[in-house]
């Protein structure tokens, strides 16, 4: 017999064997000799009440034996076989979306060829390091654009509420397959680290490689191939609606790619890619994308060795993980919260072209470091958008659409950054001294390796958002006592945690009601926030441009 039930141990009693077996014995009422093995299959950390406690969900075997495979979960078994060359779909980025999507249009029989405007994860990290070394950053190839995209060099966090996006299990499930340590299938919160996801990610797409399709670096898409739009086809020559079609993309370098469909997972960050929507569906009397509501703030640094005794209550932490925290606030009506926390982690350059600055944050494995930060964000929704930035200025290359205004105005406060820091330096200030309105005198060491310039962020942020960043800090200590502290950094800014844009699909097709055959997944697409919510969207993009692939046999296509 197999059940399952839930464990309250202290931190030293997890990995005692006989002590889980006497422990499931009482919960469940049977003798503790007849329990031949309890495995976990969720853990989490509780440190509510302080007090430390390890919440373990076990399965628990009686009578029989548990399988080999990972935590006792059903071993996951690919279904990938070498596609032939017959159907082809492009999918432009190799992000978790892109990469899934590779990984299940070859499931479906169709070869995927995958364009990432970057380098591999090893030329990435040469351009990495150029960035705090020189202060300069390569617009193709830096912590957004490249092998696995803005996800590789990231703390790996597969945490999701988008359960009903797609079977999040299987995502984990394949990144365990391709070397994520088995944690990540029990973990509450789980993640991989930096210093491991490089790797993995390389295996994925050799993955793809060794079944039949194809991935290409140094692959900038810089238009649409277009049936029914001027590109001298026969499938009409109407420009409305779904008489326009999707058959390919162009490189940088004048290379045309044909295909049956495109799958566009180009990450939250390739304003050029919603550039080339905008202005493609504007030539054609059609809509192709709409804002919708993103966030700015700040990055705030502590002490790991702070937070762990806040969220810790000051207990022994020797042998806990660092600790994590999430905090929220309502504020005049918009949402303060904190994003992507990084314990044990480091600020990192996320900006994708110079004159910009933009801060992230990441972990490696170990969440080790002698840090710990967050982003602090403010909900900006379209209406909140300066009406300065409606349309297109003389010296804009971004088209003259109203569904680009959230990135011009992200774009812009990217851009004062940049005034008030020095190369890829960020402007910074110390919490205590942001609430207060006052210069820091100086500033804490941080693990922000470019470098930090002292700035009064209460002065150029937008003040919406540094006003209401004030208050919630204040909110936020009530609730972490010691969280404003001299101690406390705030780095600017954190724009980027997802896109100010939507590319428009249909529920139904998937597919962009102004491009047949060009399927949006992905958090570029507006429609995921993370590394697994993007594989699940990815993958369902891919499952939907199957099947539109194969409706197209027999036509002309």
């Amino acid at each position: 017999m197999i059940t399952e039930t839930t464990l309250i141990l202290a931190s030293d009693e997890e990995g005692n064997e006989q002590e889980l077996k006497n422990r499931a014995a009482r919960a469940l009422g049977v003798p503790a000799q007849d329990i031949t093995a309890v495995t976990v299959r969720k853990k989490s950390i509780d440190a509510r009440h302080g007090r430390v406690k390890v919440a373990l969900r076990v399965a628990v075997y009686i009578g029989e034996q548990p399988p080999s495979s990972a935590a006792g979960f059903d071993e996951f078994v690919p279904k990938w076989s070498p596609v032939s060359k017959g159907r082809r779909a492009i999918v432009v980025g190799s992000g978790p979306a892109g990469l899934f999507a590779a990984l299940k249009l070859i499931e479906r029989g169709v070869t995927p060829i995958v364009l990432d405007r970057g380098g591999t994860a090893s030329e990435r990290k040469r351009d990495i390091a150029r960035i705090s070394r020189e202060g300069s950053i390569n617009p193709e190839s830096n912590y957004c654009f490249g092998e696995g995209g803005a996800g590789t060099f990231s703390d790996g966090k597969l945490y999701t509420r988008s359960n009903k996006r797609g079977d999040v299990g299987r995502v984990l499930s394949i990144f365990h397959h391709h070397g994520a340590e088995p944690e990540i299938l029990t973990d509450a919160h789980p993640h991989i680290g930096t210093d491991r996801l490089p790797a993995i990610v390389a295996r994925m797409v050799e993955t793809v490689r060794a079944n039949g399709g194809e991935v290409r670096f140094w692959a900038r898409v810089i238009d649409l191939i277009l049936d029914g739009a001027g590109n001298g086809s026969t499938a009409g020559t109407e420009p409305r609606g779904r008489a326009v079609r999707a058959r390919g993309v162009v490189l940088a370098d004048g290379e045309k790619i044909d295909a049956d469909a495109v799958i566009l997972a180009t990450g939250h960050s390739a304003r050029d890619v919603y550039a080339l929507l905008a202005r493609r569906a504007t030539a054609l009397g059609i809509r192709a994308l709409e804002a919708k509501t993103f966030a700015m703030g700040v990055r705030v640094e502590h002490p790991r060795e702070l937070i762990d005794r806040i969220q810790y209550h000051g207990k022994q932490t020797e042998g806990l993980p660092a600790a994590t925290y999430r905090l929220v606030a309502q504020v005049e009506g918009r949402g303060v919260y904190s994003f992507c926390m990084c314990p044990g982690g480091l600020v990192v350059p996320s900006a994708t072209a110079n004159g910009e600055i933009v801060v992230n944050g990441m972990s490696p494995s170990s969440r080790n470091a002698r840090w710990s930060n967050a982003a602090i964000v403010v909900e900006t929704r379209p209406e909140d958008v300066p009406q300065e930035f409606a349309h297109a200025e003389r010296d804009d290359d971004l088209p003259d659409d109203p569904a680009l205004a959230g990135l011009r105005y992200q774009r812009w406060v990217e851009r004062e950054a940049a005034q008030n820091g020095r190369g890829q330096a960020a402007p910074a200030q110390r919490l205590v001294d942001f609430l207060a309105g006052r210069d820091s005198a100086s500033l804490p060491e941080s693990s922000y390796s470019p470098g930090l310039v002292p700035s009064r962020l209460d002065r150029w942020l937008p003040a919406p958002i540094a006003s209401r960043l004030a208050s919630a800090f204040q909110t936020f200590d009530r609730s972490m006592r010691g969280f404003v502290c001299p101690d406390a950094l705030l780095i600017a800014p954190e724009t980027r945690t997802s896109s100010p844009v939507r590319v428009l699909r249909d529920a139904e097709t998937g597919q962009s009601p102004a491009f047949a055959g060009l399927f949006p997944a992905g958090e570029g697409s507006g429609y995921a926030g993370g590394i697994a919510s993007s594989a699940m969207d990815g993958e369902k993009a891919a499952e939907l441009a199957a099947s539109y692939v194969m409706s197209l046999e027999g036509s002309d296509r």
